[in-house]
């Protein structure tokens, strides 16, 4: 440090110190002659004790170390994505140390250092004089002692508790005999265990440079953008001189420039007085002006680029994981000054063509609203993530965020406790989940469900979870108030909203909400999941990560395996650190998974909701698309049997229906779409796909039920019957029928035969129009028929006549031609063949013919005969 003369208590204060420091006199001759000596010289009562071996922390090249994060590309190159550290220190070899930063730190600050054993008793005692008298302030401290302070000061910054780690520092650094005896001792320790060489590389890695610069290698890089081996005998000088005083000396700060300047020139003059540079090195350094060459060294997720977010996932995993640590505060430390190498699970191809989807069609600022779009990708059955990506720019710093809409610190991906979204409503995606516990029930995919409009009261929901109680429901289907009964396949094909509360009344909505939490669904803000019968339709808050999750499980026929993004991590030593481990779960049997699986895989079909996000490259995928209320929110989950992905857009904020916001790609229907298809397309390309596994058919078809004995029932009766063994009723109105007016004439499908429950039976109701049909009077003459048939009261229309067909016999040749002629048709003959009777008696009109006869018909029906002539 500069000289400076002290103030009259600073004389009083340094003869006390000088008389106190006399105590240790045998520490500092005893160091002269020998560390050993040095180390049992003092009485076993002092309260310092005797150092029988040197403390594991005070090993050489245990410093804190910069972390760094990686993604590998496909072929398996490593790319940086970030560092971070509380000390911006790269620890090198002393061979690729410049010699001029040796020279300048022995001439200056130990030029006795390769003679002495720990500790410069010249030094020392010359310090210790000065102080005392009243003439400059010297520090007397050998490189070994410096060594051990900024070790200890150190090791006191890498406790995580605040109140204990102020304690350590003041400890390591306070002025006091007892402070300065337990440094002597541990140097002298040092000295004893490690040769010189490794005592100065330890003492110049670790040295403080200013700010959070730590070590000559990283010194050399930021303030003049070169590496300690290339520093020039000037620049050696001038960062030695910060050593002096760090916050005060460093050249990263203009108005410091000047005072840096002053002491390098100092630590010059020290080199040349000890013989280390010559007059002429000495003259052409001090002429150079100290010129910084500023480069800063990248920390923090913001270095990432579009990869920010998940960088900013990764380490919200480090602060909330007891594996790496017991508190929040020590997982933190650990990882800024650990040195860790974090391989992530990042796919960095999938990464860019992920935020290329979003960045051309989502623009960082909506005018309409604080609306954003995101998009993630999960491996299917390792839960790893692939990519991560949003509609802004990440920064942490509160400032930053502050001076544009753009910037966010929120990753809309994840929950609340790793990125701090609370997710947002999914829409008709949640449908998957009753579908499934349909499926579970034994009902199938073909069973035909009511989609009638109407107002539901919660009474007619069952629910074991939670009371289900309030005013009655009205829900309509997205597209308005439609009925919309149609098969469990088509009504998830167009995510008809109707159909699956009634299949949801049919069930326990506990249940429901049981099947999304084994696919490990949960609320981004970690509330309790609800399950009141408007979450059948997706009013749950829950993250994108969290829907991919569920989606990449039903693809691995019913097997959920939890989000991972770190495959390995090593510390600077090469020891591996264990990272969490994904967890996976049976979360149905792979019956109901694949079951469903083909249902969603329908979806994409013509005509069916995703359609547009079809990449068309014949690999198989499913699919689910969701719109939220008044269209605020926006999904589309899919998955292969490799690759799972979510894309959400939506409001951050407020309350604008997107249906009203253009984005680049046109509106948010499609622009979603488009996302999900240029990702999957790439997904495909890389990971590929196979089909997915056949469905149950008993699953396909479902349950069946015969249709009730309901002809001659009341309409009443009839729908209390149909809807008691689980079918559902159509009124098909009037019917003639000679039964009773209003009750059943006619069912479709018929009573007795069989059809799937919940299908649709539609009853007919007669008019009572119908009376039993006229006699039959054929074979009687004309008149007598007609005589019979209006008695009756029946009308009767014209006769019709028809001739009387001639008889036509077979001749046979007695001696036949064995290739005969074509024979001709013969003419009808007027006469009887012979031997057979005439066909009726000669004279009489005899009816052959009668339209209608017999049956129910309506009275005023007129009564056709047919008669031959």
């Amino acid at each position: 440090m500069f000289a400076t003369k002290p103030s009259k208590s600073g004389v009083v204060g340094g003869l006390l110190a000088f008389i106190g420091m006399s105590a240790v006199a045998a520490v500092l001759i005893a160091a002269a002659v020998t560390p050993a000596i040095a180390v049992t010289g003092v009485t076993t009562n002092s309260a310092l004790g005797v150092f029988d071996e040197l403390p594991d922390y005070l090993k050489i090249n245990d410093l804190a170390e910069k972390s760094s994060m990686y993604a590998k590309t496909q072929d398996g190159t490593e790319v940086l994505l970030a560092s971070f550290y509380a000390q911006n220190r790269i620890t090198v070899p002393l061979e690729q140390i410049s010699p001029y930063v040796v020279d300048a730190a022995i001439a200056t600050e130990d030029p006795r250092f390769y003679q002495h054993g720990g500790i410069d008793l010249i030094g020392t005692a010359r310090a210790i004089i000065s102080n005392a008298t009243g003439g400059d302030v010297q520090g007397g401290s050998s490189i070994s002692q410096q060594y051990v302070k900024n070790i200890l000061v150190m090791r006191a910054e890498d406790i995580a508790d605040p109140e204990a780690r102020k304690e350590a520092y003041y400890a390591a650094t306070q002025t006091s005999i007892e402070r300065k005896l337990k440094e002597m001792k541990l140097a002298v320790s040092i000295e004893s265990k490690y040769s010189k060489d490794e005592i100065l590389n330890g003492y110049l890695n670790i040295a403080s440079f200013g700010g959070r610069v730590y070590g000559i290698e990283a010194a050399s890089q930021y303030y003049f953008g070169v590496k300690a081996k290339d520093l020039t005998l000037p620049q050696a000088a001038s960062l030695l001189a910060t050593v002096n005083n760090p916050n005060n000396l460093r050249i990263d700060i203009p108005e410091n420039v000047e005072l840096n300047q002053e002491r390098r020139d100092y630590v010059l003059g020290r080199m040349l007085a000890e013989g280390k540079i010559t007059q002429k090195e000495y003259n052409a350094a001090v002429a150079e002006p100290v010129t910084p060459v500023i480069t800063p060294s990248s920390t923090g997720c913001q270095t990432a680029g579009g990869a920010a977010f998940f960088c900013d996932y990764v380490t919200w995993i480090i602060k909330n994981d007891p594996a790496f640590g017991a508190t929040e505060d020590e997982r933190w430390t650990a990882f800024q000054r650990g040195g860790w190498k974090i391989m992530t699970t990042l796919d960095t191809e999938l990464q860019a063509v992920t935020e290329t989807a979003i960045n051309e069609r989502v623009p960082r600022i909506v005018p309409e609203g604080d609306i954003a779009g995101s998009a993630v990708s999960v491996q299917v059955g390792t839960g790893r993530v692939l990519a991560m990506a949003q509609s802004k720019d990440y920064s942490s710093d509160p400032e930053v965020v502050a001076s544009g809409a753009n910037y966010t610190s929120v990753n809309y991906n994840t929950d609340s406790k790793y990125g701090s979204s609370t997710g947002f409503p999914v829409g008709s995606t949640y449908k998957i989940f009753t579908m499934i516990e349909w499926l579970k029930q034994g009902h199938g995919l073909n069973e035909v469900v009511s989609g009638k409009v109407k107002d539901w009261k919660m009474s007619e929901f069952k629910n074991s979870c939670e009371p289900t109680g309030g005013p009655n429901w009205r829900p309509v289907n997205y597209a308005g108030a439609f009925d919309s009964t149609t098969s469990v396949m088509n009504a998830l094909k167009n995510s008809y909203n109707l159909n699956f509360v009634t299949m949801a009344s049919k069930m326990d909505l506990c249940n429901i909400r049981k099947d999304a939490e084994a696919f490990g669904v949960h609320r981004a803000d970690y509330g309790t999941l609800k399950s009141n019968p408007a979450t059948i339709i997706g009013t749950e808050e829950i993250a994108p990560l969290t829907m991919a999750v569920a989606t990449a499980g039903i693809a691995n026929d019913g097997k959920t395996c939890t989000a991972i993004a770190i495959d390995e991590i090593t510390d600077y030593k090469g020891k591996k650190i264990s990272p969490p481990k994904s967890k996976c779960t049976q979360s149905v049997t792979p019956a109901i998974a694949r079951t469903a699986a083909y249902a969603m895989e329908n979806v994409h079909s013509a005509g069916g909701t995703a359609a547009r996000a079809n990449p068309n490259d014949g690999v198989p995928w499913i699919a689910k698309t969701g719109t939220s209320d008044n269209a605020e929110q926006n999904w589309i989950i899919g998955s292969t049997t490799k690759v799972a992905t979510v894309v959400w857009l939506g409001n951050v904020t407020g309350h604008v229906a997107l249906s009203s916001v253009d984005f680049t790609g046109g509106r948010q229907y499609n622009t979603k779409q488009d996302i999900f298809r240029d990702i999957m397309t790439l997904a495909n390309a890389q990971f590929g796909g196979d089909p997915f596994g056949a469905p149950d058919a008993n699953l396909v078809k479902g349950k069946s039920v015969t249709v009730p004995a309901i002809n001659g029932l009341t309409k009443e009766q009839a729908k209390a019957l149909i809807e008691s063994v689980g079918l559902t009723f159509e009124d098909g109105g009037e019917m003639d029928s000679e039964l009773p007016k209003d009750t059943v004439a006619k069912s479709e499908p018929a009573q007795g035969e069989p059809t799937a429950v919940g299908g649709e039976v539609k009853v007919y109701f007669s008019n009572q129009s119908l009376v039993a049909g006229p006699p039959n009077v054929v074979g009687l003459d004309e008149t007598k028929a007609r005589s019979a048939l209006t008695s009756a009261g029946w009308t009767v229309g014209p006769t019709v006549e028809t001739p009387i067909p001639s008889a036509q016999c077979d001749v046979v040749d007695p001696n036949p031609n064995p290739n005969p002629a074509p024979t001709p048709t013969p003419t009808p003959s007027k006469t009887p063949c012979p031997g057979q009777p005439n066909p009726q008696p000669v004279g009489t009109r005899l009816v052959t013919a009668q339209t209608p006869v017999g049956g129910y018909i309506k009275p005023n029906t007129v009564i056709t005969i047919t008669v031959q002539k």
